[in-house]
């Protein structure tokens, strides 16, 4: 039995995520498709970006899909369209044991929503936050 190739649902979440990155101009080693199980057994797909002048990862989004490709397509409608509908947020932060005061960019619905992606899969005692921005409108 072949497969259609217009069902491949592997095709298609690559061609989703290659989408995804080339409209955010990152390099693939930058950006992270973390997928799990979220509630009712939808798919949650957590988009992660790596910055390389901290070597830190954070949290850019998540959506839940109820399987890949539909996560994805929630995710791309979100990436061509975040700039338009949150705040852009400016933390400064440091990481203990460190002597380098980390200055991290994100674009949230609020201040919290900001603070869950910097914090997003560490311990929030490892971090001080100095500063919660929110940037003026330009």
């Amino acid at each position: 039995m072949l497969m259609d190739i217009k069902n491949d649902q592997h095709v298609e979440a690559a061609r989703i995520q290659k989408e995804i990155k080339s409209y955010l101009g990152l390099r693939s080693n930058a950006l992270i498709f973390e997928y799990g199980v979220a509630d009712q057994n939808k798919i949650k797909l957590d988009l992660i970006t790596i910055n390389p002048r901290h070597n830190q990862s954070f949290l850019f989004h998540s959506v839940n899909g109820y399987d890949k490709v539909d996560a994805l397509n929630k995710m791309l409608d979100y990436v061509q369209n975040y700039r338009e509908k949150e705040s852009s947020y400016t933390i400064q932060w440091i990481a203990n044991g460190e002597k380098e005061l980390h200055t991290s960019y994100f674009r949230a619905s609020n201040m919290y929503d900001a603070l869950d992606k910097l914090y997003y899969g560490r311990d929030m005692n490892q971090i001080t936050v100095f500063s919660v921005v929110l940037n003026p409108v330009a």
